[in-house]
């Protein structure tokens, strides 16, 4: 028979702070600053960590949206892991026609307002570029990765990837601004601990 006392709960409670302790050191927090070669912050950089484990943990997200509003994809742009289905609600009073020539998701949804047709799934990685049909200056931008730890940037730069495991991976850097069809930045990236790192892209311009 089990009897509680002193001694067993410290002995628990020793039991939980290990088990806190090392799921701590196998988790590290991933800050990231991008900027030009000029220095300035870039906005809407997709920030992302690639590796096989990382590629084995990939879900599709749930309840994404891009939606149009004022004439402009709101927002510019996202990233979701494969497979995500994505709806493009119609906040404008006029209609839009939504489509993509990308090889990783070729689609169309024709003239349409309000509320989306059902979402478009998306389901290889790659960059897939949207335009619409009747407004020429619309564009927006959508990075499909096969890894759960990504992030896009804020007005000042930055991007936090949070409970990230210790391991080696590769830190990828895309921005729409740089040169069409060119691929990614990318560094080696050995985590056992919280990292904050600069990274600039020198080719990028600001669309």
């Amino acid at each position: 028979m089990l009897r509680s006392g002193p001694k067993l709960l410290v002995w628990g409670l020793a039991l939980w702070a290990a088990i806190g302790l090392g799921q701590a050191a196998h988790a590290a927090k991933v800050q990231v600053l991008v900027q030009d070669a000029a220095g300035r912050a870039l906005e809407n950089a997709v920030v992302y960590l690639d590796s096989r484990e990382a590629k084995a943990a990939t879900k599709p997200m749930s309840g994404v949206q891009m939606s149009q509003f004022q004439r402009q994809f709101q927002p510019r742009v996202l990233a979701v892991t494969v497979g995500t289905p994505i709806s493009f609600p119609n906040r404008d009073s006029v209609r839009h026609h939504v489509y993509s020539f990308s090889p990783a998701k070729p689609f169309e949804i024709k003239l349409y307002g309000g509320s989306s047709p059902p979402p478009v799934v998306f389901d290889k990685p790659g960059v897939v570029v949207l335009g619409c049909n009747i407004h020429d200056n619309m564009a927006g931008w959508i990075v499909v990765l096969e890894t759960p730890f990504q992030v896009r940037t804020d007005a000042k730069g930055s991007g936090l990837i949070p409970d990230v495991p210790a391991g080696s991976y590769q830190l990828r850097i895309w921005h729409p601004g740089l040169p069409a069809g060119a691929s990614a930045d990318e560094q080696t990236l050995v985590l056992s601990g919280d990292v904050q790192l600069t990274h600039t892209l020198r080719e990028v311009r600001q669309p």
